[in-house]
C-alpha cells in the first residue's frame, strides 16, 4: 500500500528517479556530466538537454535501463518485486504483475541482475569460504543427455560457485569458475579478504596453503570446532539452491554469474528498509548497460 502511494503516476515514479540520480537537485547530463543541462519543454522522449554536448537525454540514459520501453514506474514496481521477493522471482510471475511479455520481463530481470553485480573487494574478516555445485541430478537426466557428460565421480557435470562470507560484517561475495582448482581458489580468497584476516574452509586440498588458515573436517563428521566453521556461507548456499528449486527450475551456465550475484546482492542488503533497498539498485544500474543481442548471443 505505501509503494502505491508512492508511485500513484508516472510523473512521481519520475521525480524518484530524479531524487536518486541527482539529490541535491542540480541536473547534470547523463551523457558527459556536465551541470549544464536543462529540463525540455515539448513531450521528447528524452526530455533533458545538455548544453555543452549538445544532447538529448533521458533518466535511463547511461544505465541498464538505456533503451528500454518500459515506464520509470514500471521499473520501480520490478524492482520493488525483486528486491521483495527472498527467494527472487520468476520471468513468468513478473510478466503477469507488470503485464508485460515474458520476454521483456526475463530481459529487465537481468538488467536488474546487472545492478547487484559484484561491488564488494576487501571482507574484514574473519571470513568463511566454501563452494557448491549448480546442475541437475545426473541420476534425473535421461540416458541420451549423461552420455554427453564428463566422465567421473562427483559433481563433474556441475557448475561451481565459490562464495566467502565476513562473520563481522555478514557481507557476502561470490565467484563462478570453471574448475576449484587450487591456483583459483587462492586468488579468490586473497583478492576479497583483507591482508592477514583469518580464514576457515572445510578440508578440501584447493584452499592448502593459505595463511592464517583452519579448517574443519566434514568428511570425518566435524562441522564446528570452537570457532571452525562454515555454517554462515553454507546457509547462504542453501538460500540460493531454494530458489533454484523453487522458483527457476533451472539456471543457464551461461547467465548464472548474475542468478549468483543478485543473491549475494539481495544477502548484503537484506538490513535496509525497502525503499532503501530498491535506492541501492538504481544506484547499481548506473554505467552498467546491457543489450538484450549481447544477453542472448
Amino acid at each position: 500500500m505505501e509503494l502505491a502511494d508512492l508511485f500513484p503516476n508516472e510523473d512521481t515514479a519520475r521525480g524518484w528517479f530524479e531524487s536518486l540520480l541527482w539529490p541535491d537537485g542540480e541536473m547534470c547530463c547523463l551523457k558527459c556530466g556536465s551541470v549544464n543541462a536543462y529540463r525540455v519543454k515539448s513531450g521528447k522522449p528524452q526530455p533533458y538537454r545538455c548544453r555543452d554536448c549538445k544532447s538529448y537525454f533521458s533518466l535511463k540514459t547511461g544505465t541498464a535501463l538505456a533503451g528500454s520501453n518500459l515506464t520509470l514506474r514500471q521499473w520501480a514496481w520490478g524492482i520493488y518485486l525483486v528486491v521483495t521477493h527472498l527467494k527472487s522471482i520468476s520471468s513468468m510471475k513478473l510478466h503477469r504483475d507488470l503485464k508485460v511479455t515474458q520476454k521483456t520481463a526475463w530481459f529487465m530481470l537481468h538488467r536488474i541482475r546487472e545492478a547487484f553485480g559484484d561491488m564488494l573487494t576487501d571482507l574484514e574478516g574473519p571470513v568463511e569460504v566454501d563452494e557448491t555445485h549448480i546442475g541437475g541430478i545426473k541420476g534425473n537426466m535421461h540416458a541420451k543427455k549423461r552420455r554427453t557428460l564428463p566422465e567421473g565421480r562427483g559433481p563433474t557435470h556441475m557448475t561451481t560457485v565459490v562464495g566467502m562470507k565476513d562473520r563481522k560484517t555478514n557481507k557476502v561475495v561470490v565467484r563462478v569458475i570453471d574448475n576449484a582448482t587450487q591456483e583459483r581458489l587462492h586468488a579468490f580468497v586473497e583478492s576479497h579478504r583483507r591482508e592477514g584476516a583469518k580464514v576457515y574452509t572445510d578440508e578440501a586440498r584447493g584452499y592448502k596453503g593459505l595463511k592464517n588458515h583452519e579448517t574443519v573436517k566434514h568428511t570425518a563428521g566435524e562441522y564446528v570446532r570452537d570457532q571452525a566453521h562454515t555454517n554462515g556461507i553454507e546457509s547462504f548456499w542453501s538460500m540460493l539452491k531454494r530458489a533454484h528449486k523453487g522458483t527457476f527450475h533451472h539456471f543457464s551456465v551461461k547467465h548464472l554469474e548474475r542468478y549468483a550475484y543478485e543473491f549475494a546482492g539481495r544477502h548484503n542488503i537484506r538490513d535496509m528498509d525497502t525503499v532503501d533497498q530498491m535506492a541501492h539498485v538504481v544506484m547499481g544500474m548506473i554505467g552498467k548497460r546491457l543489450l538484450y543481442r549481447e544477453l542472448v548471443a
